[in-house]
């Protein structure tokens, strides 16, 4: 078979035993040996009904070979030893994960690049809900209007966490939601459901069409969708971690990250045990990490050589709380920080969290240390509710008068993706806050002297501080971050202390080498 560097492609294999349960009783993987560098990676296989299981892989080498073999838990000669041989062949592709590669986490550990170094920021959307409510007429309205504004990641629970939720098994219908396993109402990850891992994998592909990477997360610790009894931190860990393999199996071999736990504490047995597995099965690197309920000091399992970042929550009162990232971004060892999840926009009454609440709130997050990237959510958005008038969702969480499409427009959401595209091509990696370049109340650099970054709430001139102004790069843009327009730019001169605007409007100031 050929094969193109970074594409996904898949094996498949029909097993000749039979099993009482083939996702808890038989494990399946292969090696795949690259000829001539001998770089070996390890790929789980997945079942995915009846006699089948499958094995996706996605080369991060360009030319040469693959060879492949695989093994089992078992003797089944129909999983056992198999094998195979893949050639790479040229290709292009304008798709940047094609092109450069998954993600990963920076070498400082601050900040997405891509598997070849390019940099990347994180651009979240919150649709929650989505793996088991939305259609894929559903998702591919969603995804071209979410890349349209900027977007390239989209925060999802893979399965309904909720034991006690309860509706028709319907995507169309009030009330339902489909189901990945058939007991996870009982507190347990042992009988999954194919079909609706089928039908996933159909929602993750229009997605990445669009650009538009999934952070799975496995199964809520926290709220969940409605509030009733998450199963996050009821299962047994040792089924939340096969679980997360399943996950690194089936949706590894393309971009993704892992969000390993979510609005709990982070101390949960799940957690651990799950991070520990994807780190094991992950061959590509791909980032993993927690997000954290907002009552959390964040700081959980911060040494854990499977831990790549930290995600604050900062409630959802409509109140801006930077100093939530600021406290993550000193912890050591350094992780990749941000905060995962603000304010909803108009979530529990219109006009809260909404507008320019949302654009400042991102840039104030960015400025503070949160250079893993910004993320934003929606009311009615998040729970994936079908319209205005469906009922049985908790009021504080949902926009008054909305479903999910109205949602789509809330004017937040605008503000918030543009903030990847303003920074799209400058050197971000591994930015840092700082504050003795300039008479401002946020600003970042990259330490290097090529590159500084300040958010003004109210523009104005941005005053440099005359004893390491010739520290900042003396070109510079002067940026609408409602609108992602030049509002001015030029070239300061060598005695010059101050970057001219005359105020009243936000403003990011871009000062670099070029």
């Amino acid at each position: 078979m050929n094969i193109e560097v970074w594409r996904q492609y898949e094996l498949s294999f029909t097993a000749e035993h039979t099993y009482a349960n083939p996702y808890t009783d038989v494990q399946v993987w292969a090696d795949f040996t690259h000829e001539p560098t001998g770089t070996v990676l390890r790929r789980p296989a997945f079942w995915d009904g009846g006699s089948t299981w499958r094995i996706r892989f996605a080369s991060p080498l360009s030319e040469g070979r693959w060879s492949w073999r695989t093994d089992s838990s078992g003797d089944d000669p129909g999983l056992t030893g198999r094998t195979g041989e893949l050639t790479l062949v040229p290709a292009e592709s304008a798709d940047r994960f094609l092109s450069h590669g998954f993600w990963r986490m920076s070498p400082g550990g601050r900040s997405l690049v891509h598997a070849d170094g390019a940099p990347a920021l994180l651009v979240a959307d919150t649709a929650w809900g989505l793996p088991w409510r939305a259609t894929e007429d559903d998702v591919r309205g969603y995804a071209a209007d979410r890349a349209e504004k900027g977007f390239n990641a989209v925060l999802m629970m893979s399965v309904q966490p909720d034991m006690h939720a309860r509706g028709p098994r319907d995507r169309t219908a009030d009330e339902g939601f489909d189901i990945g396993f058939e007991d996870l109402k009982d507190g347990h990850l042992d009988q999954l459901n194919p079909a609706y891992f089928q039908y996933l994998d159909k929602l993750v592909a229009i997605l990445g069409e669009r650009g538009i990477v999934p952070v799975l997360q496995p199964v809520f610790q926290g709220f969940g969708w409605k509030g009733r009894s998450v199963a996050g931190t009821v299962v047994p860990p040792e089924e939340y971690a096969r679980y997360c393999r399943y996950l690194v199996a089936r949706y590894g071999a393309r971009p993704v990250i892992y969000l390993v736990g979510a609005d709990g504490s982070g101390e949960e047995p799940q957690i651990a045990a799950g991070g520990r597995e994807i780190e094991e099965w992950d061959a590509y690197g791909q980032p993993c990490g927690i997000h954290y309920r907002p009552h959390a000091r964040n700081g959980a399992h911060q040494d854990a050589a499977w831990l790549d970042f930290q995600w604050c929550q900062t409630g959802h009162r409509g109140e801006h709380a930077p100093e939530r990232v600021a406290d993550m971004w000193r912890n050591e060892p350094v992780k990749g920080v941000a905060n995962g999840e603000p304010t909803y926009e108009n979530s529990g009454a219109t006009g809260k969290g909404a507008g320019w609440w949302q654009g400042h709130e991102a840039w104030s997050n960015l400025c503070a240390g949160g250079t893993m990237g910004v993320v934003y959510g929606a009311g009615s958005l998040w729970q994936w509710r079908l319209h205005a008038e469906e009922p049985d969702h908790d009021p504080y969480f949902l926009a008054p008068g909305c479903g999910w499409r109205e949602a789509l427009d809330f004017e937040g959401s605008r503000y918030v993706g543009l903030v990847g595209r303003i920074l799209d091509g400058l050197p971000t990696t591994d930015m840092r806050p700082e504050w003795e370049l300039a008479i401002a109340p946020r600003g970042l650099t990259d330490g290097a002297g090529t590159l500084y970054i300040s958010y003004g709430e109210h523009g104005g001139p941005l005053r440099l501080v005359p004893a390491t102004a010739g520290a900042v790069p003396r070109s510079y843009r002067v940026i609408d971050p409602r609108t992602g327009e030049t509002v001015s730019e030029g070239v300061r001169g060598a005695d010059d202390l101050a970057i001219p605007d005359e105020g009243g409007a936000p403003r990011v100031y871009i000062c670099y080498d070029g």
